[in-house]
């Protein structure tokens, strides 16, 4: 029966800290783990890029380029790859590719936020396609080939 008196902690739930500085017979006493004397040995130290008054090897280097944060990544679906979805997978021409069948078929990431047709390789099946976006180039080649191009927002 489990009683307020029996409970205790599993064995090993609860690990004592090492005690530091408190004699030479501790083996953490005297310097406390920290070495010798200087810089190191004093709190509040961080000389992870510090090269010894030497100017250290990140400021020596040019600053190049910048990472934009607003940047919006999408999913670039060409005509080799509505090729491919549909060989591999055997859809209808009825039947959309849209995000959702990307997802779920796994050829897109779902970090993936937009869907851009390009022009790329040549459309050698019927499909509909739901995209955000597609080229002048891409458009042109979905209208010669039979493809159903649908931009969402139009």
């Amino acid at each position: 029966m489990l009683t307020l008196n029996t409970i205790k902690d599993n064995p090993g739930a609860r690990k004592k800290p090492k005690l530091i500085g408190r004699g030479l017979g501790s083996g953490k006493g005297k310097t406390s783990g920290r070495g010798g004397k200087g810089q190191t040995a004093r709190s509040g130290v961080a000389i992870n890029g510090f090269e010894g008054g030497q100017t250290p090897l990140h400021r020596r280097l040019p600053k190049r380029g910048f990472k934009n944060i607003h940047a919006i990544e999408r999913f670039e679906l060409t005509f080799e790859k509505i090729n491919v979805i549909v060989a591999k997978h055997g859809l209808s021409a009825d039947q959309a590719i849209d995000r959702a069948l990307l997802l779920n078929l796994g050829y897109m990431k779902a970090s993936m936020k937009k869907i851009t047709l390009l022009s790329k390789g040549e459309a050698s099946t019927k499909a509909t396609v739901v995209v955000d976006k597609a080229t002048k180039g891409a458009m042109e080649i979905a209208k010669t080939s039979g493809i159903n191009v649908k931009i969402l927002g139009e």
